[in-house]
């Protein structure tokens, strides 16, 4: 058992050992127990930890005091706790002439921030503030981003200073675990310098004559650097800097510096040397408010040698200035609401590219582009309501901004409630209101024979036989886009409800009302625009339609436990609705509804059309079945089959609008092609699906696609995903020859900690379309660039458009990956060609990361790229 004795002080328990013995020796009744005292704490600082009036609690094994030397001794698991700092060690002295305690044997100091100072012996004062520590070694936990992060420091001496500053002498930095098995041997990372300061009121590492080791290998010598503590969130000081090189703009580095102005707004600046073309600037100012953040992005430069890249129109070699606005805002207005932008603004379609500045929003696929939104958004519980606006910025060199719209506002609401009684049921309303402007109406020209026939070459480049569209001809010409202001509002309101009968057959009942309203401006200036007037029957101005409907669903599932073979469900499916036909078929604008996929997702759909600008129309069934089991293992399968007929009316997919929508869409006719669907997943980490639309007259494959995802841990540490697609030639949408690819991606970890990558997009089509490249790039040098024809080029059966090949390791304080990325490259004149990176990124936790990105064998006709040499 533990003897507490409670004393006025260290100076008075010394004066009461004064009248005891020369030599006192408090020794425990039992071997198990421990000595205990609780003294008042010396005077400290009020604003540092341990304030006037603490206790020291001291713990040991036992205590020894000595009078001739004015000591107190606590030997044996010896335990001194004083504010939120605790001293422990096998033995502790207390020295009453210098106020100082010793401390030998394991010694370990605990802070108040969680810090722990180990060492082989510690020489401190009695508040544990300042002092001298031998063979020193510190450890500090902090949860940084939802991630536990340990640093670690040790020199053979070092020194604390009021409670704040260690001083390490001949000391090393790092944040890796040492290891298990041989705790001697050099962590993958560290930092050695002559002297190293932790400063834990400015939570700053301070290195004096430093040097980075990896595995003990010194690879870089800094006279002097300093960096924040894990602890730090936000200070000011250089980050890491970022090294480029290419062709156009030479070699050179970003050294952007971070200014932490206030809790809640701080600016980044970060100037870009570059050898060739000069100082490329950039800033980002961010601010959090209390119901929001939003950022402000600034880059731009004077170019020294502008004719690194190529003139216009096919690039930006004659401007001096270049530069881009990014903005993003995020804003709760309450509850409910919420509000916010996306914007980007380039001086040209290049700029962002050709200088590597990196932009979350702007897709890097082989056609790009930067969308700029603003929003306002509210939901309720079973409520919704959206309004936005849209600016296109195409940003490859066959885009011509003329055809690209503005398209604002785009409103959305959506509400649903309970239907009245007796009906019961749900009630839903809908409404939509767009309205966009586009300055150039954008044709597309169709192929003249889906056989794959080619006119005579240009420049090495053949071109197929597609036609022009000089004269609008439906036969020979789509419209992608209408020039001029169109506005359409749509409202559509509905109501279904399930009945579930003694037999288990579910019959649902529905009925909708939709009705839109157009308001048609089309612009005729300019050449291209004069074309709309052949446009047969396009209605201008005012222009309505309204589609009343009734419906029946209908599904029986059949139910059958099998016990240890799972569940089996049989479910037969069957929808019958009844509407007029569909009206002003190819006399209105189709800006929302060309994205028409007839498959296992869309057979049961009331509107089969992707948009409100089309409206099915006529009475049509969907008849389909589908079979499913669950195992009590974890087994689970699912199939289904089915198809669309077209009882009465006009069909709305038979008749094509300006775009064909609707055509070759596996719809067209009476009966449908028939569609499919199949799901096996033998447990949680293995998924395979697989869809197809069968021709309804001979069951050829008109389209497929078949993806497997697994994950093998922790049988095997391999993860990948492969996904094939099939899509048979569409000539009357624009697609003269089919489409299919393979795309696959898989992660093997060789170790823990040592992983290899990669991915792969193969295109197995004879032919690349780069369909409208004229219609700005090319306008200077071919006299006809209006609904031109796609350039063609047969690469093979099999051609490796884009693919990523690396490595690297990762632990709890060090991330090294080194990736060979080739990616498909949208040129200039619309040759086939790609772009080979190498990226070397390298992050030492705690200090800093890095990445090093180089292109290599960069195609000849990069785009806006003058030349590469």
């Amino acid at each position: 058992m533990r003897k507490v004795a409670d004393i006025a002080g260290i100076a008075g328990l010394l004066a009461l050992l004064t009248a005891a013995a020369p030599l006192a020796t408090a020794r425990p009744a039992a071997a198990q127990a421990k000595a205990q005292a609780k003294v008042e704490a010396p005077k400290s600082d009020p604003t540092k930890p341990g304030k006037p009036g603490d206790k020291l609690l001291v713990e040991a094994d036992e205590l020894i005091y000595d009078n001739d030397k004015n000591t107190v001794t606590a030997r044996g698991n010896a335990e001194l706790h004083y504010g939120t700092r605790t001293l422990q060690a096998d033995r502790v002295r207390y020295d009453r002439a210098s106020s100082r305690v010793f401390a030998e044997g394991n010694v370990r100091l605990t802070d108040q921030d969680g810090a722990v100072v180990t060492g082989d012996k510690m020489e401190l004062t009695d508040d544990f503030k300042n002092g001298f520590i031998d063979s020193l070694r510190i450890q500090q936990t902090v949860e940084k981003k939802g991630e536990t992060v340990r640093t670690r420091f040790s020199a053979p001496r070092g020194e604390r200073i009021e409670g704040e500053q260690t001083s390490f002498d001949y000391g090393t930095y790092t944040a890796c675990e040492p290891c298990k098995d041989n705790p001697q041997k050099p962590p993958l990372w560290q930092v050695r310098a002559a002297k190293i300061i932790h400063n834990n009121e400015t939570h700053t590492v301070y290195f004096e004559e430093s040097t980075l080791e990896i595995a003990g290998i010194p690879v870089a010598y800094l006279p002097y650097f300093e960096a924040p503590d894990p602890t730090v969130k936000r200070k000011s000081g250089f980050l890491t800097p970022r090294f480029i090189s290419a062709t156009a703009l030479g070699s050179g580095a970003s050294v952007p510096y971070f200014f932490n102005l206030a809790p809640d707004y701080d600016l980044t600046l970060s100037p870009a040397f570059l050898s060739r073309q000069g100082v490329l600037g950039q800033a980002e100012f961010r601010q959090r408010l209390d119901s929001g953040s939003y950022n402000l992005r600034l880059s731009g430069i004077f170019q020294t040698t502008p004719s690194a890249f190529l003139p216009g129109p096919l690039g930006a070699g004659d401007r001096d200035f270049r530069g881009a606005i990014e903005s993003k805002g995020r804003f709760y207005i309450n509850d409910r609401w919420r509000t916010g932008w996306d914007v980007v603004g380039v001086t040209d379609k290049w700029f962002l590219d050709n200088y590597r500045i990196r932009n979350q929003t702007i897709t890097t696929d082989y056609f790009r582009e930067a969308v700029s939104t603003a929003y306002l958004i509210g939901q309720g519980d079973r409520s919704w309501f959206e309004a936005r606006g849209y600016y296109f910025k195409g940003l490859s060199s066959f885009d011509w901004q003329k055809e690209q719209p503005i398209v604002a506002p785009v409103i959305d609401y959506d509400k649903r409630i309970n239907g009245p009684q007796p009906l019961g049921g749900e009630v839903r309303f809908e409404a939509n209101i767009t309205s966009l402007t586009r300055e150039a109406t954008d044709f597309q020209g169709l192929p003249r024979s889906s056989s794959y026939l080619f006119s005579p070459s240009f420049n090495g480049i053949s071109y197929p036989l597609y036609e022009t569209c000089t004269t609008f001809n439906q036969a020979s010409c789509l419209v992608r886009g209408l020039a001029g202001t169109n506005t359409r509002a749509s409202a559509q309101v509905s109501w279904r409800r399930s009945f579930i009968d003694d037999f288990g057959q579910v019959f649902t009942p529905f009925t909708y009302l939709r009705t839109d309203a157009f308001f048609v401006n089309p612009s005729l200036s300019g050449y291209q625009n004069a074309l709309v007037p052949t446009i047969a029957n396009i209605n201008e101005g005012f222009a309505g339609r309204v589609m009343p409907a009734v419906g029946l669903d209908y599904r029986y599932p059949f139910v059958s436990n099998f016990g240890p073979l799972g569940v089996h469900t049989l479910e037969p499916i069957a929808q019958v609705i009844a509407r007029p036909s569909e009206t002003r078929i190819g006399r209105l604008p189709n800006e929302d509804a060309q994205s028409l996929v007839f498959d296992d997702t869309s057979l049961f759909e009331w509107d089969k059309f992707s948009g409100y600008d089309r409206v099915e129309g006529g009475v049509r069934t969907n008849l389909g079945a589908q079979y499913s089991v669950v195992t009590p293992s974890g087994w689970y399968a699912n199939a289904m089959f089915g198809e669309s007929i077209q009882l009465a009316g006009v069909n709305s997919f038979r008749r094509g609008d300006i775009a064909n929508v609707g055509l070759e869409s596996g719809l067209e006719n009476r009966r449908s092609d028939f569609v499919s669907r199949f799901q096996v997943s033998p447990n949680q980490n293995i998924s395979f699906i697989s869809r197809a639309r069968f021709d309804q007259a001979d069951f050829k494959v008109n389209r497929f696609e078949a993806g497997v995802t697994a994950r093998f841990a922790p049988f095997l540490p391999l993860t990948l995903s492969a996904f094939y697609s099939y899509a048979e030639a569409q000539p009357l949408l624009g697609f003269s020859h089919r489409r299919e690819g393979i795309t696959t991606t898989a992660t093997y970890n060789i170790t823990p900690n040592w992983f290899v990558t990669g991915s792969a997009l193969v295109d197995l089509t004879h032919y690349l379309d780069t369909r409208d490249i004229y219609t700005d790039a090319f306008s200077s040098y071919l006299a006809n660039p209006i609904g031109a024809a796609p350039i063609y080029q047969n690469p093979g059966r099999f051609y490796l458009s884009g693919m990523s090949l690396g490595g690297g390791y990762q632990d709890e304080c060090t991330t090294v990956s080194l990736n060979y990325i080739v990616s498909p490259i949208a040129t200039a004149i619309g040759t086939r060609e790609r772009n080979q990176t190498v990226l070397l990124r390298i992050e030492l936790k705690t200090l800093g990361e890095a990445d090093l990105r180089q292109n290599v064998g960069v195609a000849s006709t990069a785009d806006g790229i003058a030349s590469v040499r």
